[in-house]
């Protein structure tokens, strides 16, 4: 009999050490949890530009077939042709439907919508540091002087700020977009 008074005397404390393990398991589980979604929001709140949320990536055939209009201008997603611009430097507006499929397979445009020759000078040296997935091209109409696209972003603003479109280049470019 004084066995099993022993064994009854012990059980307890063993089981509040083990609750006590498990309780402490899972508090270490939920801080590790909300640093993970911290750190998490934090990235996804300082990527550079506005999200706008993705039209797919429907292929046309030609510019002038029919589609939903843009969500956003520039684009950033959507119907788009199924073939690309060249990277680096243009002087005549590009096709909305064509700068789309760049922003899918990685690019960043950068815009301008100004009779600005200083401006342009000055984007087109930023642009001529990257051989590929990056182009420069005037968008006549545009709200703002200068517009960064990449697939689903948009940063839009009025003066030359070299660290802000080395920044949204830095972050979008080459970053593959087909959905698989």
């Amino acid at each position: 009999m004084g066995k099993k008074n022993r064994s009854r005397k012990q059980e307890p404390p063993r089981k509040a050490h083990r609750r006590l393990r498990w309780g402490v398991g899972i508090a270490v589980g939920v801080v590790a949890l909300a640093v993970v979604a911290y750190f998490a929001y934090r990235a996804v709140a300082d990527l550079p530009g506005a999200f706008v949320p993705s039209q797919g990536n429907a292929h046309v055939q030609l510019a002038s077939d029919p589609h939903p209009p843009y969500n956003s201008d520039p684009p950033t997603s959507g119907p788009h042709l199924p073939y690309l611009a060249p990277w680096g430097i243009h002087t005549k507006p590009i096709p909305k439907e064509l700068q789309v499929h760049n922003l899918e397979d990685g690019g960043v445009i950068i815009q301008y919508s100004c009779e600005c020759p200083d401006l342009v000078e000055k984007l087109a040296a930023v642009v001529k540091r990257y051989k590929d997935h990056v182009i420069l091209a005037p968008y006549p109409g545009m709200k703002s002087k200068i517009a960064l696209t990449a697939w689903t972003r948009l940063d839009s603003f009025d003066g030359f700020d070299e660290a802000r479109v080395v920044r949204f280049i830095e972050a979008y470019r080459g970053k593959d977009h087909h959905e698989r």
